[in-house]
């Protein structure tokens, strides 16, 4: 048997301080959309408000998932806590479904009841918007190509930046044309954008949740890698699974009819499967039967 802990992915810990900044940014922009909202009348203030409430309790997750990611192995979680923050990336992109079900549903509810709204305090919250959260993604842009926790973070605010623009939007066509019904079309308008953004990351965290092979990785590539290491005439039982949103395992058995290969092969093996695949715990075995059974049936 041979293993090898091999980790290239940036630390969670780095970003304490972006998640506590991002917070607390959020949390004065979310109270300061309330109160707008409800006194502009803006039903894609308070929706936007609302929004952002949810990326607060997602980033809240997303950063409680890397601090028990980071948490040691114990006998009955031999791995740790790393798949803490493949829930938190679950929780985030579920947050983000229910927002957006308020939204379209207050939206809709506003086309037959149509209020008159200030304009000009929705283009002046809005702009405000898209600083603040434009600001929260730029400190998570860094970490967000190699986990998918980071980048949960940096989408949801781009995507709130971008909500925040046809907000201003929605604004000065009020302000020019009068027709209140502008801004509830506008809230199903961000419906969409959250939608569209989100589908992804709620796509990848199932299928980690799953523990199924990651999208970043080809398992018929790693399959004919493996098979084509000198001595192996048979590759049975593999499986490749994410540990964490940075960390992805793998298991097979590898006949060898020829005799053990030595820790040499074990390491250079593991070297070919982090490198090329980024596959940073593998863990082979190694039998000379080639009669051995399979211990799960193979595809």
């Amino acid at each position: 048997m041979g293993h090898n802990h091999a980790h290239h992915h940036p630390d969670a810990a780095d970003y304490g301080g972006a998640f506590a900044i991002g917070i607390a940014l959020n949390l004065g922009f979310v109270a300061l959309e309330v109160v707008a909202g409800l006194w502009a009348g803006s039903v894609a203030l308070l929706a936007d408000a609302g929004h952002n409430a949810s990326d607060v309790l997602g980033l809240l997750v997303a950063w409680g998932g890397s601090a028990l990611a980071r948490r040691p192995a114990t006998p009955r979680f031999t791995y740790g806590w790393r798949g803490s923050t493949i829930l938190a990336a679950l929780a985030n992109a579920l947050f983000l479904m229910v927002a957006t079900g308020g939204i379209a549903l207050e939206a809709v509810q506003r086309f037959s009841d149509p209020r008159p709204v200030r304009g000009a305090t929705i283009m002046a919250v809005a702009a405000a918007g898209i600083v603040v959260n434009a600001l929260t993604a730029w400190l998570f842009a860094s970490g967000r190509r190699g986990d998918l926790n980071l980048r949960a973070a940096y989408l949801h605010m781009m995507a709130d930046a971008g909500v925040s623009a046809a907000v201003v939007i929605a604004g000065a066509l009020v302000l020019l044309t009068g027709y209140a019904w502008i801004d509830p079309l506008t809230s199903l308008a961000v419906v969409a954008m959250i939608l569209w953004s989100t589908w992804e990351l709620l796509r990848e965290a199932v299928v980690m949740a799953l523990a199924a092979v990651p999208s970043s990785v080809d398992a018929a590539r790693v399959a004919e890698a493996l098979r084509a290491l000198p001595g192996v005439s048979r590759l049975h039982d593999l499986h490749i699974w994410a540990m964490s949103t940075t960390e992805v395992a793998l298991t097979a058995r590898l006949v060898m009819p020829g005799g053990h290969p030595g820790d040499a092969f074990l390491r250079e093996a593991a070297h070919r499967l982090h490198h090329d695949f980024g596959i940073d715990h593998p863990t082979l075995q190694i039998e000379i039967d080639q009669g051995a059974p399979c211990l799960i049936h193979d595809h």
